[in-house]
């Protein structure tokens, strides 16, 4: 769902925010999945927000994830993706990820970026996840 800000200045954070969250997140997928036997596939959608979904395929196994809750997992502070606009909650952005100047903090995006796809590749199944 669409993350819901609390005010100007949270939703001008997440502007800065997520397209380098974006192309972090789409390397980290490369780098971590490139070594093993998923394929992996990316198409547009336009429910419940326009963005695009990652599909995961390994012999019998396919997982979706949806790009967008990604960044918004990276971005947010304990972000946790809904379905229903009654289940939203305005997001607080990771302070971490910005500096004292008010610009992105690279090291701590790509730290974070990196841990959340190493996450997500854990959780794969791990009969098919052949690294």
């Amino acid at each position: 769902m669409k993350p819901l800000f609390k005010d100007t200045l949270a939703w001008e954070q997440a502007q800065l925010l997520m397209q380098p969250a974006f192309i972090r997140i789409i390397d980290q997928i490369r780098l971590q999945l490139e070594p093993t036997n998923w394929k992996i596939t990316y198409k547009n959608v336009t429910t419940p927000i326009p963005g695009y979904e990652l599909s995961l395929a390994h012999q019998d196994t396919t997982v979706a994830l949806n790009i967008w809750d990604l960044c918004f997992q990276v971005c947010f502070r304990d972000y946790k993706p809904t379905h229903s606009e009654l289940d939203s909650q305005p997001v607080d952005i990771d302070p971490m990820l910005i500096d004292q100047a008010g610009e992105v903090d690279w090291q701590c995006l790509d730290a974070k970026a990196k841990q959340l796809v190493e996450d997500v590749v854990a959780g794969l199944p791990v009969d098919t996840n052949d690294k």
